[in-house]
């Protein structure tokens, strides 16, 4: 019995000066003048929208790696170039920490679009999940929704198309489609006219597909798959030219 005593003894007395050593360890090298020995930099979401490379990071941080390599970690104001990062509209998180070696770690989330406004007398510019709104990229096209009409204008010229009452409304539109398999893939683009009314086109079929107001979303789209899912089979997918969910408890289809 004193024999386990004395090694749970010993055991316990070396865990605390191992602890005790790691402190002291830790406060040296706090008190030292850590100094950048490099860069490392995570992209998420790289693969799936390649809109920024390291080059890009590099650039928007207004850093040299060469030039910086050596300084005193302590001389980066590291809140301020992740604020620098967040300036761009296609980066969503920037995260940036140094290790025990010296390494500046740089970790950014890029945004994921999920819709293209198009106009046919200016630039277009993508949609982020969050309403955010980016530029196209000569490096990189996304296959997304396409957005189209009057309104375009207007929202192109905002930081976020949820500032504006519409931008909200076709952003749960767009929300409503993406999160259901068969409209993700069967809607190809929304037009919207000078009176806010909603107008869609499929990827397979010819039809155009009235919408009206873009409200009530949940019973218009559950009569549009039914007109897709039990009348379309039967007559044939280029039938129609029409088809209107717009009114109240009915489908029109012409």
């Amino acid at each position: 019995m004193r024999l386990k005593l004395n090694v749970r003894r010993e055991v316990k007395i070396g865990a605390v000066l191992i602890t005790l050593f790691a402190l002291i360890a830790f406060t040296e090298r706090m008190k030292s003048p850590a100094t950048l020995s490099s860069i490392r930099i995570s992209i998420l979401n790289i693969h799936e929208n390649h809109f920024l490379e390291e080059s890009d990071i590099m650039r928007l941080m207004r850093l040299d790696e060469e030039n910086v390599r050596g300084v005193d970690l302590n001389m980066l104001n590291f809140s301020e170039l992740e604020r620098k990062l967040r300036e761009s509209p296609y980066i969503e998180r920037a995260e940036l920490f140094s290790d025990l070696k010296g390494t500046l770690m740089v970790n950014v989330t890029l945004r994921r679009p999920v819709a293209r406004m198009v106009q046919s007398d200016g630039p277009d510019a993508y949609v982020g999940e969050d309403g955010t709104v980016m530029p196209v990229s000569g490096k990189f096209a996304a296959r997304v929704l396409l957005i189209s009409g009057d309104v375009v204008k207007r929202l192109i010229r905002l930081e976020n198309v949820k500032e504006d009452e519409e931008g909200k409304q076709l952003m749960e539109l767009v929300r409503t489609i993406k999160k259901d398999e068969f409209w993700n893939a069967q809607i190809s683009q929304i037009d919207v006219d000078t009176r806010g009314n909603v107008a869609m086109f499929p990827q397979v079929g010819d039809e155009r597909i009235e919408f009206g107001k873009p409200e009530g979303l949940e019973k218009k789209f559950r009569k549009l798959k039914i007109f897709y899912k039990e009348i379309l089979p039967r007559v044939g997918w280029n039938k129609y030219d029409r088809v209107n969910v717009a009114y109240e408890g009915q489908v029109v289809a012409e």
